[in-house]
């Protein structure tokens, strides 16, 4: 259960730019969306194995403070989240739905994955189903995302990286209480 909110939080940065994109070009075809929604799942779904690999080489040299890193790793990134949600420039990120935009906009909504990667190399996680899991609710919340936007505007951008954010300070917030094991 704590994998699947984890993936639904990493999700909501793409899902606010699938909204957005489905908000400003209200006539985009299926093909586009789900163009859009690969995009953002693979990345998704990339950078955590990156990050996994990157804190595995650190992984036995901070073993016994490693819930302190994953805490302030994960409740700033839920912080960084519901900032970005306050400043809610969802629209003008997406110029256009070419590739290069939608790779520019794939990395820098994947970019806290990357950092939550290396708490997953802190913890006993099976990093393919990881992945596998970050990378398929990704794409389906960002096919579900473009229409949402489509009909119903840009109304739920904000509130998507809102969500996230909480989830990620308050799986912060579990990972440090486990690991002083007070629950």
């Amino acid at each position: 259960m704590e994998l699947i909110l984890i993936a639904i939080a990493l999700a909501m940065d793409s899902v606010a730019v699938s909204i957005a994109s489905g908000s400003k070009y209200k006539n985009i075809n299926f093909a586009t969306t789900i163009k859009i929604a690969l995009f953002f799942g693979i990345f998704q779904g990339f950078m955590p194995l990156i990050g996994y690999f990157l804190g595995n080489v650190f992984a036995s040299f901070v073993d016994s403070f490693d819930h302190y890193i994953a805490f302030i790793i994960l409740v700033y990134l839920g912080y960084r989240m519901i900032q970005e949600a306050r400043e809610g420039d969802f629209e003008e990120e997406v110029k256009d739905l070419k590739n290069k935009t939608l790779l520019i906009l794939a990395i820098a909504t994947s970019i806290d994955a990357l950092a939550i990667g290396i708490t997953f190399s802190f913890q006993e996680i099976d990093i393919l189903y990881a992945v596998s899991l970050i990378t398929i609710i990704t794409f389906v919340l960002c096919v579900v995302a473009v229409y949402i936007g489509k009909f119903l505007g840009g109304f739920l951008e904000d509130k998507a990286e809102y969500l996230g954010g909480i989830i990620l300070i308050i799986l912060g917030f579990k990972i440090l209480l486990d690991g002083l094991n007070l629950i």
